[in-house]
């Protein structure tokens, strides 16, 4: 019997062939595929730099006059007149108030009349006395004589010095009844009006006269940021300005800057032991009488110039979980660090940074959240950043 070979069905055949393909297939997929190069992030970055810059401290303060006058009367009696508009400028001697004289002038006659008669009572025992002096040397008269004659002409001369005194101190009283301004300044109310009764070294003053130009500013200041200030001052690290007497400039309570510029006059000697600050006093020009007594200002002082400073933007900067201020930098190689950055004052938009930093060095200030320490960047200029929430070049690709 002849054999006849096997032929596979149609069906078989389909499913061999599905079958190889299958395994063709995942051959095929096992292949790792290769990845598109990825492209550094541009960032912008800001060039440290080293210079000169003049250090401010910015305190509170309150105005308080130049001279301040409060009036009283140094003698007793009625107001006749009040000679001055409350409020006004006024000159020193500008007579305030007008006391009745009446009785200070009778005082005055009675001392001159007292006067004339003690001088006449000398006119007397003086001549006396020399012609004793003379007749008691030839035994004209008896010593005793001559011993009262000589007292009676002291006690003359006693009394014409006594009359005399008592004149001054009337006449001295008569010029009080005008009541004076003791310095120029602008007058406050008047707590009298005439027909008032004063008296001598009352303790409400009559009114009060102040001088507001110039004007004092004083600000107060902890005792640790004076020591800190004394001791760069004394290192070098901070160096005086101008001739030594730090400006001051005002910034008033509503927000505006004072347009003239104050000089610090003085610290003082004691540490308010409840604050633990220090009183400073500047002295401000006032010649369009802006400034009165009282009002709230704060003062920026020029504590002293730091020839090498470093300012860093704000933007720049972040606290890491410790609280200590952190910055990126790209560094040379065109990689990312993290420092750990000392700052001090603040300076506009920037910070004052006095370790962590140096001159040259690149602070990453936009896209900090595309770059991470240890990773590239590729630093652009700020004209040319991507804006905010573009998608980078390499994405943009695909």
């Amino acid at each position: 019997m002849e054999r006849i070979p096997f032929l596979p069905s149609t069906k078989s055949a389909g499913t061999l062939v599905l079958a190889c393909s299958t395994v063709a297939l995942i051959a095929g997929c096992s292949k790792p595929a290769e990845a598109p190069p990825q492209q550094a992030p541009q960032v912008v970055v800001y060039t440290v730099s080293s210079k000169p810059l003049t250090m401010t401290a910015e305190l509170p303060g309150r105005t308080s006059a130049f001279q301040v006058a409060d009036v009283r009367p140094q003698v007793a009696g009625v107001v006749l007149k009040r000679q001055f508009t409350e409020g006004a400028e006024v000159k020193e001697g500008t007579s305030l108030y007008l006391i009745d004289p009446a009785p200070y002038q009778a005082q005055v006659n009675s001392a001159k009349a007292a006067l004339a008669k003690a001088k006449a009572t000398l006119l007397t025992a003086g001549p006396k006395a020399d012609r004793y002096k003379q007749l008691v040397a030839i035994e004209g008269v008896s010593k005793q004589d001559y011993d009262d004659a000589v007292a009676a002409k002291a006690s003359a001369e006693a009394d014409v010095m006594s009359a005399q005194a008592t004149l001054d101190t009337a006449n001295i009283n008569l010029k009080y009844t005008r009541v004076d301004s003791p310095i120029t300044g602008r007058t406050s109310r008047s707590s009298v009006t005439p027909g008032a009764l004063v008296t001598a070294g009352q303790t409400t003053a009559l009114t009060t006269v102040q001088q507001l130009d110039p004007m004092y500013v004083d600000v107060t200041q902890s005792s640790n940021d004076l020591l800190r200030l004394k001791r760069e001052l004394a290192s070098g690290a901070l160096k005086k300005t101008g001739d030594g007497a730090a400006q001051v400039h005002l910034t008033l309570a509503d927000g505006s800057s004072y347009s003239e510029a104050g000089k610090l006059q003085f610290a003082d000697v004691s540490v308010d032991q409840g604050t633990g600050n220090v009183t400073l006093r500047a002295l401000f020009p006032n010649p369009k009488g802006v400034l009165l007594p009282g009002m709230y200002v704060r003062a920026k002082l020029d504590t002293g110039t730091d020839e090498t400073a470093m300012l860093v933007p704000q933007v720049g900067v972040t606290r890491n979980m410790q609280g200590q201020a952190t910055a990126m930098i790209l560094n040379k190689q065109g990689k990312v660090e993290q420092r750990i950055l000392k700052t001090g004052a603040t300076v506009g938009d920037s910070w004052v940074v006095t370790d962590g930093v140096a001159a040259g060095d690149q602070v990453i200030v936009e896209g900090l959240q595309k770059v991470k320490p240890g990773g590239p960047a590729v630093a652009v200029p700020a004209s040319a950043a991507p804006a905010a929430g573009a998608a980078p070049a390499a994405s943009a690709a695909k």
